[in-house]
């Protein structure tokens, strides 16, 4: 994984499926991703990238450090 940074909807997508989320399910106003209990909400899908403010809210509700994020 490249350095903690901005991120296209598609690399999330398939770097939060290594940390064994399911997903995406399409419901209410956003995409989400499952792993047991835990339900995370995914930014819309959009031509640009996901900043790195929107990427750690992201990490913190899923329960990812940076660290293992930059290490995937």
């Amino acid at each position: 994984m490249p350095p903690f940074g901005p991120i296209k909807q598609k690399d999330l997508v398939r770097n939060l499926k290594l940390f064994g989320f399911d997903g995406p399910y399409s419901g209410g106003k956003h995409p989400f991703m499952i792993r047991e209990t835990l339900t995370i909400t995914n930014p819309n899908p959009h031509k640009s990238e996901i900043g790195k403010e929107l990427l750690s809210k992201i990490l913190k509700q899923a329960n990812i450090s940076k660290e293992e994020w930059e290490k995937i």
